[in-house]
């Protein structure tokens, strides 16, 4: 999935696609201590794909409370 589709997706499925991921990874770490995994690039892209979500996620995050400091800071002038 791109940025700007990442970008587009609501709070609740940035949270549930991260959720998701979280689970692959794990499955795919599990299965690849086993025994090696037919396809190990996947780990990275999972990862990859997890980070980009987080930093979409904390993008919105921070645009929220400084959204809510600024309305503050007006309020009390």
């Amino acid at each position: 999935m791109k940025n700007t589709e990442i970008k587009g997706l609501p709070n609740k499925e940035l949270v549930e696609q991260y959720k998701e991921e979280k689970k692959r990874l794990q499955k795919m770490m599990f299965q690849n201590a086993v025994s090696q995994i037919d396809q190990p690039h996947k780990l990275k892209a999972t990862r990859r794909y997890m980070a980009q979500l987080l930093t979409e996620m904390n993008a919105r995050r921070i645009q929220s409370e400084n959204a809510a400091y600024l309305k503050n800071i007006s309020e009390e002038n």
